[in-house]
């Protein structure tokens, strides 16, 4: 056996532990496929189907009011009657637990929701894997960050039809791929320093998902070098259900080439395995 065979099984088996990783936050059983409803608040209060109590949300938040057998869990105290979340941060979410459900309360848009979650849901329960391209070291590129003097706001659209995001940019990832200059307009990402990018490619609606998908990247390194792992570009949750409010990517993120890395059309969306 090689150093390059050796370091090929090591990639391998990297790529294994992050996709099996992201497969087990996704079917979890408070996961995404768990969620049983994306129910929109407003001022009149509402009952729904797979969530105990009354909802509403206005000025102050949003409010639930239970009913005299209702409970809830929110953070680890029995809840009764009437109860304020407070106002709910942009991009932020607040749980409270009833029974082995989890109720996510959290607001998009501008919006503020509800999203139920049931370990028994039927998308999460029948749940076998995301298809997959074979990861693949030639699709591991070297980039530069290139950064905004400020952040710019960005608006996108989102799964949702009519639902707006808008995130701060702190710039763009410049690469070569195919033979050809890129730029895509980046966002924060996990980890101090790091970066997001939404994308779309040649593949889209043909082998992966037609809406987006996402790669994390890692802190700019000296003279803002970032390497770009393709083999980890993403599904986000609205591959798999119509319940996500999931961003798509800014004017301009779309690739004219045809990634055939990373994730591919889940088997729930009519994927092939």
């Amino acid at each position: 056996m090689t150093v390059q065979d050796i370091d090929r099984l090591a990639f391998v088996k990297e790529w294994e532990e992050w996709h099996r990783a992201k497969e087990e936050a996704l079917a979890g059983p408070h996961g995404f496929l768990a969620v049983t409803g994306l129910h929109w608040l407003g001022p009149e209060p509402a009952r729904f189907a797979d969530a105990p109590g009354a909802w509403s949300a206005g000025e102050d938040g949003v409010v639930v009011e239970l009913g005299a057998d209702e409970e809830l869990v929110v953070d680890g105290a029995v809840v009764r009657g009437r109860y304020s979340f407070g106002v709910v941060p942009e991009r932020e979410s607040r749980y409270a637990g009833w029974g082995e459900a989890r109720l996510e309360v959290a607001r998009r848009g501008g919006h503020d929701i509800l999203r139920p979650r049931h370990p028994g849901n039927a998308l999460r329960t029948s749940f076998r894997y995301t298809p997959a391209y074979d990861p693949d070291p030639r699709w591991v590129v070297t980039g530069h960050f290139l950064p905004y003097d400020q952040p710019r706001p960005v608006t996108v659209g989102a799964a949702v039809e009519g639902l707006e995001h808008v995130y701060a940019s702190p710039g763009e990832v410049e690469f070569e791929l195919a033979g050809a200059r890129h730029r895509l307009t980046a966002f924060d990402g996990t980890g101090p320093g790091g970066l997001l990018v939404l994308f779309t490619d040649a593949t889209s609606g043909v082998t992966t998902y037609a809406a987006n998908r996402s790669l994390y990247i890692g802190a700019p390194g000296p003279g803002g070098t970032v390497t770009l792992d393709f083999n980890r570009a993403g599904n986000l949750p609205c591959a798999y259900t119509d319940l996500a409010t999931c961003p798509l990517p800014p004017a301009g993120n779309r690739l004219p080439v045809a990634v055939e890395a990373g994730e591919r059309i889940p088997l729930e969306r009519g994927g092939r395995p």
